[in-house]
C-alpha cells in the first residue's frame, strides 16, 4: 500500500462517510497509521527474513535479523508517526482548527507501532515454523494471505475497489520478497 493509498483512505472516503462526526481527525489518524503500519510490518519484515533465508539456512541468524527488523521497524514507525502528526497538529493549530479536531500524535504513534509489530509477526513466525526447505515458500504464502487481508480491510474502510487495492498490495509484497531473496542468494554464498 502506498502513502497515497493511505491518504486517499483517510481523507476522501472517510470524511465523505463521517462528515460532521466528532473526532474525525482522531479516527483518521489512528486508521491511517494502523493500516500503513501493518502493511509495512508485513512487507519489510518478510523482505528481511526471506532475504536472509536466501543467504543462510541457520534459523538463529534468520530469527535474529527478523527480530532486529521488527524492533527497529516498530520504533521507526512509531517515532515517524509521532513526528509527522506533531508537525501536522502544529499546522492545524496555526490554521485555527477546532481543538477537538486536532490530530493526536501519541495515538498515531501507538497505532502505527502496534500494527507494525503485529504485521511483522506474520513473516517472522512463518519463516521459523517449517523445515529449512519449506521456509521461503511457506513465508511467501503466509505473507500473500496477510496482504490480501490488509488490502481488503483498507479497501473496505476506504470505500475503494477491493480488487485494485488487493492486487497493488500483493504485487508490491511479492516483488519485495523476490528481490530480497535474490539478493540473499547472490550474496550469501560469497560470505
Amino acid at each position: 500500500m502506498t502513502t497515497s493509498d493511505v491518504e486517499s483512505l483517510s481523507d476522501a472516503a472517510y470524511l465523505a462517510t463521517h462528515a460532521g462526526t466528532p473526532n474525525v481527525a482522531s479516527r483518521l489518524n489512528w486508521l491511517r497509521a494502523g493500516v500503513l503500519g501493518a502493511n509495512d510490518g508485513i512487507v519489510s519484515t518478510a523482505g528481511l527474513v526471506v532475504g536472509v533465508a536466501g543467504a543462510t539456512r541457520a534459523a538463529s541468524l534468520i530469527f535474529t535479523a527478523g527480530l532486529a527488523g521488527l524492533v527497529a521497524g516498530t520504533v521507526s514507525m512509531a517515532l515517524g508517526e509521532y513526528v509527522s502528526v506533531s508537525t501536522q497538529r502544529d499546522t492545524q493549530q496555526v490554521l485555527g482548527i477546532d481543538p477537538e479536531g486536532l490530530s493526536n500524535p501519541w495515538q498515531a504513534a501507538m497505532s502505527s507501532g502496534i500494527s507494525f509489530t503485529l504485521g511483522a509477526l506474520v513473516p517472522l513466525i512463518a519463516i521459523l515454523m517449517p523445515t529449512p526447505d519449506m521456509r521461503v515458500p511457506v513465508t511467501f504464502l503466509a505473507v500473500l494471505v496477510a496482504l490480501v487481508l490488509t488490502g481488503t480491510v483498507s479497501a473496505i474502510l476506504g470505500g475503494a475497489r477491493k480488487r485494485r487495492a488487493v492486487v497493488r498490495v500483493v504485487l508490491g509484497g511479492a516483488v519485495a520478497m523476490l528481490v530480497t531473496y535474490g539478493v540473499g542468494q547472490l550474496v550469501g554464498p560469497s560470505l
